[in-house]
């Protein structure tokens, strides 16, 4: 299973964030309508909260001698929640170029502390990322065409899209991606049965996405979901394991449907967190990229790689 660009190797794998959403709302009391962090951008104080945040991830790879990936905080800036948000898409071009380009000066200010760093346009469903969407390939591609766009413009070292629940847009992410020429990661998100939310198998949708794109996609994730449950969807035996680079899960074991119902923050038990994270790697050789999801923060984070490094590949 070729691609045409490859995560760069670093002795102790990549460290990444947590749930970024969900600590601005329950820890630093901001609101955030419609789940949207990149507004956070268009003001000093904004910024000066997500530095606070990506540092805290920096402090992680530092002593993991790991290297480090800052995430643009745009999962929800493209066109159809920009426009409930009020961001039309040349306003939608511009915040995505400013996250990449607020991101680049941060990570040359972290120079110094952290092995390497790579800064990822961060990117996330056209809907709910917990429900399937009915579109095909080619309207995916065009729709998410315009923030990879951006991201390439202004110089991202990889594009991110995740949250995915078909294979029919993470087909249409990559294909987007091929026709601006940046390199893309697709991270699902899987039920507590480890299956897609539209009901197929994990290992199916690993394989169908790298049979339709030549499997062109950099690398694959799995994330917001725990351990367990993606867990449910691994056969160890199987090849397409070795797609699956990177991990962001969910220290909470509620389901989906629970979480979006909860009014306050399950934020799960990190030794548990640690422990059933470290026997799904354990399971999955190729993963070396590992960060949180919703409920997660920076303690999470550390958990999870105290002690641990990703096995060579």
């Amino acid at each position: 299973m070729s691609t045409t660009w490859q995560l760069p190797a670093t002795a102790n794998g990549w460290v990444t964030d947590g749930g970024l959403e969900t600590d601005l709302i329950f820890h630093r009391g901001i609101d955030l309508p419609d789940f949207a962090s990149f507004p956070l951008l268009d003001d000093a104080e904004g910024r000066a909260v997500l530095e606070d945040y990506y540092r805290a991830y920096a402090g992680v790879a530092a002593r993991a001698g790991a290297g480090l990936l800052l995430e643009t905080p745009t999962w929800r800036a493209n066109a159809d929640w920009g426009a409930r948000l009020g961001y039309d898409p040349e306003a939608l071009r511009r915040i995505n170029r400013e996250a990449v380009a607020h991101l680049r000066a941060l990570a040359h200010e972290l120079g110094d502390r952290v092995v390497t760093t790579l800064v990822v346009g961060a990117m996330g469903p056209r809907g709910d990322g917990y429900r399937a969407g009915e579109h095909d390939a080619e309207h995916y591609a065009d729709y998410h065409r315009p923030q990879l766009e951006a991201f390439a413009e202004e110089g991202a070292d990889l594009a991110t899209a995740y949250t995915l629940s078909t294979v029919a847009e993470a087909v249409g992410v990559v294909r987007a991606a091929q026709d601006v020429d940046l390199p893309v990661a697709v991270s699902f998100t899987v039920e507590t049965d480890g299956r897609l939310p539209d009901g197929t198998a994990l290992g199916e949708a690993v394989e169908r996405l790298d049979e339709l794109t030549a499997a062109a996609a950099a690398h694959l994730l799995v994330n917001c979901a725990h351990p367990d449950h993606v867990a449910a969807g691994v056969d160890v035996a199987a090849p397409w394991t070795g797609r699956i680079a990177g991990l962001r899960v969910n220290s909470s074991r509620l389901s989906h449907a629970e979480l979006d119902e909860a009014e306050q923050l399950d934020e799960g038990d990190l030794a548990d967190l640690r422990e059933t994270t470290r026997r799904l790697a354990s399971d999955l050789p190729a993963v070396r990229i590992v960060g949180g999801c919703c409920g997660t923060d920076a303690r999470h984070v550390a958990a999870m790689w105290d002690g641990w490094t990703p096995r060579p590949v």
